[in-house]
């Protein structure tokens, strides 16, 4: 990679760079047991991590042969109501590092970007609790609802790298917890797909997606790039 010229890092938010304790797919578990479900946070997580929440839904109910849209809007709308009560009183960080890592990279000239399968008001809800800005310490934020097509389909990565005028996906690397962030990055044509076990899937679980590297802090990621 140090032969390559990386332009543009785009980051997942919850799990990878935000610390937030998993507190929406426990929340997401909640609001789906409500319905008569007994999923464990495992299972949330591997099959609904990364996704569009309302998407993240559908595919878990999927997964134990339901396919009931009333139920899962049912669900989603009751998740909506669990996550604001939550989030009045969670308190977020960063994993260590990721501040420190964020400047070196804008200081060097390549842009920071987070994508998040959360919705705008969430996601810059996170934001807010961090006192972050765009502009002074990310470049851009992109979450599913800007978007037509959530993740693995790659038009996060698009819509950024057309805002942020990076015309080559090779100069751009991806970075995120789950599979699915994986697969966003390589359906994107991304140089590199790099998983972080700091969030919602194991290595081993990470290795399915045939990522280019798995770290295990993303303070490793400065002597990869």
């Amino acid at each position: 990679m140090k032969d390559q010229k990386i332009e543009l890092v785009v980051f997942d938010m919850a799990g990878t760079t935000v610390d937030e304790d998993n507190v929406v797919y426990k929340t997401l578990r909640k609001a789906i047991n409500k319905t008569g479900f007994d999923f464990s946070l495992e299972f949330v997580l591997e099959h609904g991590a990364g996704k569009e929440k309302k998407q993240a839904i559908i595919d878990i109910l999927a997964e134990a042969n339901v396919h009931d849209t009333a139920l899962a809007d049912s669900a989603f709308e009751d998740f909506k109501g669990l996550l604001k009560e939550a989030y009045d009183t969670l308190n977020v960080s960063t994993y260590e590092g990721t501040k420190e890592l964020f400047d070196s990279l804008r200081s060097r000239g390549i842009k920071v970007a987070l994508n998040t399968g959360y919705d705008a008001k969430t996601a810059n809800l996170l934001i807010d609790k961090l006192g972050w800005e765009t502009g002074r310490d990310i470049d851009l934020l992109i979450t599913a609802s800007d978007v037509e097509n959530g993740r693995p389909n790659a038009d996060m990565i698009t819509l950024i790298m057309d805002k942020l005028q990076v015309s080559d996906a090779h100069h751009v690397v991806k970075v995120g917890d789950s599979i699915i962030d994986i697969e966003e990055g390589k359906n994107a044509h991304c140089i590199y797909s790099i998983g972080v076990t700091t969030g919602a899937h194991t290595r081993e679980q990470l290795l399915t997606a045939n990522p280019e590297y798995i770290i295990d802090s993303l303070k490793e990621l400065e002597s990869i790039l």
